[in-house]
């Protein structure tokens, strides 16, 4: 079974898309509508800006979600998926290129999350970091055990074996940081990341985008999408909804998710975007499973 996946925020390239633009009719449609509703010319900085234009979350999110449909879209009749499922934003993406979300309705509200996500950011110093070589049990102790009600860390990606990210105040992550590396973390390094995303600092993003969410139209997808907030497929169109909202103050069960979708049957993923960090997530999840074919979508 086919399994199409789409990545989040961190993924973005100067010149991503570029050459879908000029060799595929759809995408500079598509890329020249969202210039249209975004009300600036994403594709001049996506094409040729400088890698801090690109960096803006107003410019990255709809930037990545933009080269992800586009991508799979661009497939023709070589996309069609079984499943679906996207890494944090990569969940919108998902959802439009299973047909559950117009394209139109996706943009808005990626360009709405990205604006609401900058804010909650500017509301309190706070930031995220990945732990290397862990078991996730330790992780999760740790976290508990450097927080304070008003200066907290919080388990926010479940990537991959051996890899998980934090997410909470500064204090607490450093804090939690210092205490991971006296249990034996290969590596606690913290990102270069504006805010503490699918933490709970991201509630006023999340009551922005629920309201968003809760004012668009959502239909039965074509597949089942595996979400992110409980790793589980869903075609229910509220469900979908409900758990999209959830999803900015939820961590990223990417492991579970990817895991479920074996469990149903996928043996063949492609990552549709820009990168290959799914793929490597997925390969490490997927170790010694000889079954699990993964590709990327190549700008061609």
């Amino acid at each position: 079974m086919k399994a199409f996946v789409f990545p989040g925020q961190g993924a973005q390239f100067v010149g991503m898309g570029k050459d879908l633009y000029e060799k595929h009719p759809l995408a500079k449609q598509l890329f020249e509508q969202a210039n249209d509703i975004l009300g600036f010319s994403i594709t001049d900085v996506m094409f040729s800006g400088t890698d801090e234009d690109l960096k803006q979350t107003r410019v990255t999110q709809p930037a990545v979600f933009l080269h992800s449909v586009v991508s799979a879209l661009c497939l023709g009749d070589s996309f069609a998926p079984d499943m679906v499922a996207g890494h944090s934003l990569g969940e919108l993406s998902a959802l439009v290129a299973a047909q559950c979300l117009s394209f139109e309705d996706g943009l808005r509200l990626v360009s709405r999350r990205a604006a609401a996500m900058q804010q909650a950011c500017e509301q309190a110093p706070s930031t995220m970091a990945a732990i290397i070589a862990l078991p996730d049990e330790t992780i999760e102790r740790v976290c508990q055990e450097v927080s304070q009600p008003q200066c907290f860390v919080v388990p926010a990606n479940y990537n991959c074996p051996g890899q998980l990210v934090i997410s909470g105040h500064i204090d607490a992550v450093n804090a939690a940081c210092a205490r991971l590396k006296e249990e034996g973390a290969k590596r606690a390094l913290v990102l270069n990341v504006s805010g503490a995303f699918h933490s709970p600092l991201m509630e006023s993003a999340r009551l922005e985008l629920e309201a968003a969410i809760n004012a668009v139209e959502f239909k039965a997808p074509i597949c089942p999408v595996y979400q992110n907030v409980d790793g589980a497929r869903h075609t229910d169109p509220e469900e979908i909804k409900a758990n999209l909202i959830k999803q900015l103050t939820s961590p990223v069960r990417w492991t579970l998710e990817v895991e479920n979708m074996v469990a149903d049957g996928a043996t063949d993923f492609t990552e549709c975007g820009p990168g290959k960090a799914l793929q490597g997530m997925i390969a490490k999840i997927c170790k010694g499973n000889e079954a699990v074919t993964m590709h990327g979508t190549e700008e061609k």
